[in-house]
């Protein structure tokens, strides 16, 4: 209030002064009535000098105190800019830190997902050795050793051991399948059989092969797909033996299915013995159905007297005319050509219990080449002289069965493939 009351007077004055000196304004001088007119003058004089020498007097005042003011606002603007100045380098600094921060906890969680995945990838391997050689006591102890050290937190050091670890696992089954030896009194053949089970070695331009091979001519048999399940299950869900499918309905042979998600795998949690993919059982009932309706997922239908095999499973709808229609990846074979040849999972380019199923005109074939890769599962049907072939899930899960198990009986599984005669 006392500086608006200021400002009033300056600006008061400052009127004051301009009308004075512009002649503006009608001095009323005390009359003297004895005086003379030079008296009289005088008198004006010293008061127009004196009201002058006031006005100079606080307008100089009013100067010095701007000026002074100006001072006292200029040292304030300075101490201002300098705090904040300091402040936006501290504020920086603390994001500078504040970053580097998050960027380190940033790398140590990606290290821990990327430790705790590769434990379960070692895991699964170990299974899948397991499921070809009893000889596995160091390794599980060298597992062992890594959930310790994961335990104490100890992420690098586990890293470390668990990439000796899958590699030893790696070089283990590597060695059990080259130590492999097709028995001697196995036949060598690149004709499959007419119809029936057949043992025999097929020499391919990428090796020679031990198959097990089961053809059935499609104008007395019929081919099924059934499923342990009545409908979609995504978690827990029922898988039986092969040989339990072959009883229930009444079939001559069959085979595993489709590739899922066994309960003995840790990534399988919350989705145990599910799958995925395009399927359709005897009982006309379609699985995955709406989840499938892009799919890029290879399939085989099994109709009445015929045989259909589609490079994506969206190029089928929900006919429910077939016997079955099952999905599984990857296509082998299309019109007597190679149309897989590797990739980059590791799972399909190790050698294994490969299962398939294929045809030649009208006759449709099941079976396991062993100790191959995928891709050399391809090359040893095209010497059989296969038109089309699938590749079926395989490992722990293949089976085959002709009047018994000729490979197996493996894991229990969620969907199997059967052959019925008409």
């Amino acid at each position: 209030m006392a500086h608006l009351s200021l400002h009033v007077f300056v600006h008061a004055m400052h009127q004051l002064r301009e009308k004075l000196f512009h002649g503006h304004m009608r001095i009323s001088v005390p009359k003297f009535p004895r005086a003379t007119s030079y008296a009289r003058a005088a008198a004006v004089l010293l008061f127009l000098v004196g009201l002058g020498g006031s006005t100079l007097a606080f307008f100089r005042m009013q100067e010095s105190w701007q000026t002074a003011a100006y001072g006292a606002d200029t040292e304030k603007a300075r101490i201002y800019k300098q705090w904040f100045e300091t402040t936006k380098e501290l504020s920086k600094l603390k994001k500078e830190d504040q970053y580097v921060i998050n960027k380190t906890l940033e790398k140590e969680i990606a290290d821990i997902q990327s430790t705790y995945q590769g434990a379960l990838g070692a895991y699964e391997e170990l299974l899948k050795l397991k499921e070809i050689s009893k000889n596995t006591a160091k390794h599980d102890d060298a597992f062992s050793e890594v959930l310790s050290l994961l335990a104490k937190r100890d992420y690098t050091t586990a890293s470390s051991k668990l990439s000796t670890l899958r590699g030893q696992i790696r070089q283990a089954s590597e060695e059990i399948a080259a130590a492999f030896v097709i028995p001697q009194n196995v036949v060598q053949s690149n004709v499959p059989p007419g119809s029936g089970y057949s043992r025999q070695s097929v020499a391919a331009d990428t090796g020679t092969y031990l198959v097990d091979i089961i053809s059935a001519d499609l104008g007395s048999t019929r081919v099924l797909v059934d499923t342990a399940s009545e409908k979609d299950c995504f978690n827990e869900c029922p898988v039986i033996p092969l040989g339990d499918y072959v009883a229930r309905n009444g079939a001559f042979a069959g085979i595993n299915g489709s590739y899922f998600c066994p309960a003995s795998y840790p990534a399988c949690a919350g989705k145990t013995n599910s799958f995925d993919t395009l399927l359709m059982n005897k009982n006309k009932v379609y699985f995955n159905s709406d989840n499938n309706v892009y799919s890029t997922v290879p399939a085989v239908i099994f109709m009445n007297g015929s045989i259909r095999f589609v490079g994506q499973s969206l190029e089928w709808g929900r006919d429910t005319s077939p016997d079955g229609v099952i999905a599984n990846q990857p296509l082998l074979l299309s019109g007597g050509a190679i149309v897989f040849g590797g990739d980059d999972d590791p799972k399909k380019g190790s050698k294994g219990n490969r299962s398939f199923v294929a045809n030649r005109g009208n006759t449709v074939s099941i079976g396991v080449v062993h100790s191959a890769t995928v891709a050399e599962v391809a090359h040893v049907l095209k010497t059989l002289g296969m038109d089309n072939a699938l590749n079926l899930d395989n490992g722990g899960s293949t089976a085959l069965w002709s009047g018994g198990y000729k490979v197996g009986p493996g894991r229990n599984i969620p969907n199997a493939i059967l052959f019925v005669r008409k």
